[in-house]
């Protein structure tokens, strides 16, 4: 079986999908799937998750701190054979950078069409609690696509 190689992207890359690429990876063969995370903002290039997201992984036994935030470049699209993108803002800025519409199919919204994992930045705990609750759930579909 040929590996598969996942991309998780959300704005800063400290919030959701270091939670999604962790969620993920606690769930699949690392030996056959490789999963990374990027943000659409080079804001946070370098820095750890955020605290809480740290925190509500944590709470679920999954390990984020070691992940450093790195912003998506064009190259990714060469790396990842399936690209998920958190909100629709995430989307038009990944696409922005495609050349080819091969490039735009490997994008999908995590949550499918229309549907956005929100930012809890912003927000108390529970939203972190909410944004894990969507990704789990999300990632188990995935997981499912790919064994």
């Amino acid at each position: 079986m040929k590996q598969v190689n996942i991309l998780m992207v959300c704005l800063g890359n400290i919030c959701r999908s270091p939670l999604a690429q962790g969620i993920l990876e606690s769930k699949i063969d690392a030996k056959k799937v490789w999963i990374d995370s990027a943000g659409t903002a080079a804001y946070h290039t370098g820095n750890p998750p955020d605290s809480r997201s740290i925190a509500i992984a944590n709470k679920y036994g999954i390990s984020i701190q070691n992940q450093k935030a790195r912003p998506f470049i064009k190259k990714d699209f060469n790396i990842f054979s399936k690209i998920y993108v958190m909100d629709q803002s995430n989307y038009e800025n990944v696409i922005a950078l495609a050349e080819t519409q091969q490039e735009i199919d490997k994008v999908e919204m995590i949550l499918g069409a229309d549907k956005e994992v929100p930012d809890p930045y912003y927000g108390g705990s529970e939203g972190f609690q909410y944004c894990y609750d969507l990704l789990d759930h999300a990632c188990n579909r995935i997981q499912k696509s790919i064994s």
